[in-house]
């Protein structure tokens, strides 16, 4: 069961994995051992699922957003494999959802130009039979981040 000072370790691990443990003890009053018993408890109970860098997408070259919207004639758990197996090697794709709707699957593509885009489309059909494809170009992004609520958690 989690307790407001372990929402709160966890709300700002998220903001900056890279806080002191020293500024994180003080932030959520406790001791810098009962901090970093508490971190290590979140992390081995599967709270804390890994710990990143987000890297600035203009400086790495990859400013573009597409995202493919994509519909299938296969429903089969094999063909989802097959499309998960097309897709997880291209480091362009940084995220996949299957959805429900009238598209079957979304993809998150980051590209350095528009054009780009091709070279991924290609690379995907070469490996998967696809229904049709919708691609929309993201003209300005609005709110981003991988910071996930904390009120929820048990």
């Amino acid at each position: 069961m989690l307790d407001e000072r372990d929402r709160k370790l966890l709300s700002l691990l998220q903001e900056d994995a890279s806080v002191a443990m020293g500024d994180l003890a003080e932030r959520v009053n406790l001791s810098l051992s009962a901090c970093s018993r508490r971190i290590q408890r979140l992390e081995e109970a599967g709270y804390v699922a890994r710990r990143i860098v987000v890297l600035d997408r203009q400086k790495m070259g990859v400013p573009t957003t597409v995202f493919a919207l994509i519909k299938t004639a296969h429903h089969s758990d094999e063909w989802i494999e097959k499309f998960r197996r097309a897709i997880v090697d291209i480091p362009e794709i940084v995220e996949a959802h299957r959805l429900t709707g009238n598209y079957d699957y979304i993809v998150k593509v980051v590209l350095p130009r528009v054009e780009h885009y091709d070279v991924v489309y290609k690379q995907i059909v070469r490996k998967v039979e696809l229904f049709d494809v919708s691609a929309s170009i993201s003209m300005e992004i609005l709110k981003s981040g991988t910071a996930v609520p904390v009120g929820y958690a048990d």
